[in-house]
Parts: C-alpha cells; structure tokens; sequence
C-alpha cells in the first residue's frame, strides 16, 4: 500500500504543476483549498456512512476517496509524504498516551 500512495502522491503533484486539461486533479488546485478543503469534509462524512452499513466493497471505496483527497490536500499545503511518515513513526512509538475522555461541553 506504502508505494500505491507514494506512486499516487507523485501524480497528484505533477498534476499540480503540469495540469492535464479535464483532470480531476488539476481542477481542485485551479479551484483552490477552500473547495479540497469541502471535497475532504464530504469524503469524511461519506466514509462515516458507509461504515453504517454493511457494504464492505463500498467502504473501502470511501475510504480511498477520502485518501486521494487528503493527499491533493497534503500537496496542495505542501506536506510531503515523508513528513507525514515521520510524524506517523514518532507517534506509533508512544507508549501510554491515552489522556482520558474530553470533559463534555456546558457553556454553548
């Protein structure tokens, strides 16, 4: 899975540069981060979704929405998948991290 994405990543930004006339791509960065930015949050409500179901072909569908967003989203910020690895590798070796539940909200 590691090089699907790297192989991905590395379309997503040559299509951030070059452009292909009728890309996907390269029509979310002409739009720009505010329109990737609702493309994410509509992935992410379509992920929840589908895991209320129990389609398990179209949950991962989903979540490989969601993914190539996140990524358009990653190069359009410019955060390489290297610096998202090392954030990734810093955290899978935290030990007792676990904070305890958010304390609910009273003043709305």
């Amino acid at each position: 899975m590691d090089e699907n994405i790297k192989a991905l990543y590395e379309t997503i930004l040559k299509r951030k540069t070059e452009g292909e006339e009728g890309s996907y791509t390269k029509y979310l960065f002409e739009k720009g981060t505010n329109k990737i930015l609702k493309k994410v949050g509509e992935e992410c409500t379509e992920v929840i979704i589908s895991c209320k179901e129990n389609n398990k072909e179209e949950q991962i569908n989903e979540i490989c929405d969601l993914t190539y967003h996140l990524l358009v989203l990653m190069a359009q910020m410019n955060i390489s998948i290297e610096e998202v690895g090392a954030e990734l590798e810093k955290r899978r070796n935290k030990i007792n991290n676990f904070k305890g539940e958010r304390k609910p909200i009273t003043n709305v």
